[in-house]
């Protein structure tokens, strides 16, 4: 949580506009670029999972598999840690501007390290439209380039994947507070829709 926090607070001097809780329209700084494994680069196959989620109703019995989306987009945004403030801020806006960023049609699987218990509290407690999936053993997130070895959570990784199960898009260090990333992706949701 302190991960999750110490980020929100470093982004939001960045780009909170001065006197308003609005986000700031323009992009934040360039982040250090990112080396993409070659296996998680634009064009490739994205690597099946399995993997279990809870939602607003609970959790669910049987896993899912990333694989059973196919003909869908989908996008996978592993985040910190469930309840932090900027996974809330990230999470509340995806809820908040599901059309918006996403569509009719698109499969949205926020992942993080939490629990199936806490992830089925937080998600009937905030309400979010989309099942949070358990990775806790951080398996799912080390296959995707998001876990560091030495840390107990995942980065903030954001994918957009086809209908053909290919990875479309990629964000490696995604800005939870920067309003131009959120415009980013949502515009490489339509591309692949």
């Amino acid at each position: 949580m302190i991960r999750c926090m110490t980020a929100f607070a470093i982004a939001a001097t960045a780009v909170l506009v001065p006197g308003s809780s609005a986000l700031a329209q323009q992009p934040a700084a360039t982040p250090s670029p990112v080396e993409v494994p070659a296996a998680l680069q634009v064009g490739k196959l994205a690597p099946d999972f399995s993997i279990h989620v809870a939602d607003s109703a609970g959790i669910r019995a049987e896993p899912v598999r990333l694989s059973d989306y196919r003909g869908s987009v989908v996008v996978l945004a592993f985040y910190p840690l469930d309840k932090s403030s900027g996974c809330t801020f990230q999470l509340t806006k995806f809820r908040d501007e599901y059309d918006k960023l996403f569509g009719e049609g698109t499969v949205v699987l926020p992942i993080s390290v939490d629990s199936l218990a806490t992830h089925a509290s937080w998600a009937a407690e905030m309400k979010f439209p989309f099942a949070l999936g358990a990775d806790t053993d951080l398996s799912i997130a080390g296959q995707y380039g998001s876990h560091t070895p030495g840390r107990n959570t995942s980065g903030r990784t954001v994918f957009v994947i086809g209908r053909d199960g290919t990875i479309r898009w990629s964000n490696f260090r995604f800005p939870a507070l920067n309003e131009a990333a959120y415009s980013e992706m949502a515009l490489e949701v339509a591309k692949a829709r």
